[in-house]
């Protein structure tokens, strides 16, 4: 991870905990899943950073592929998902980090080990 993909750390080294509204959002978008794993796109470690603006509302996200046939499809999903929590406009903003199972919570979901 590069220091510009890094998340800011505040003065003190606490990072804030997350708002209701970002955790609603992240509920929602355990519904939101990746075609080819049938798993979510929480499971899978792809939503890096939820930003939550006046009138707008920004989610950091990889690919589990650089040219992953399911994009569009994907990014629709999460926006309608955000979107259906918070009502506002929803960019999507796909990160060039390549994915690792190490981003998941839970790598057993995979269903085998690496």
């Amino acid at each position: 991870m590069t220091d510009e993909t890094k998340p800011a750390v505040p003065e003190g080294g606490k990072v804030a905990a997350p708002s209701q509204q970002e955790m609603a959002i992240r509920s929602a978008l355990e519904t939101v899943m990746d075609p080819e794993l049938s798993l979510s796109v929480i499971d899978l470690g792809l939503i890096r950073e939820i930003l939550i603006g006046a009138g707008k509302t920004t989610v950091r996200m990889l690919l589990t592929t650089p040219f992953c046939p399911y994009a569009p499809q994907i990014i629709e999903e999460v926006k309608q998902a955000a979107k259906s929590v918070v009502p506002q406009d929803c960019d999507v903003e796909i990160l060039p980090d390549p994915w690792s199972p190490d981003l998941m919570p839970d790598p057993g979901l995979l269903g085998f080990s690496y």
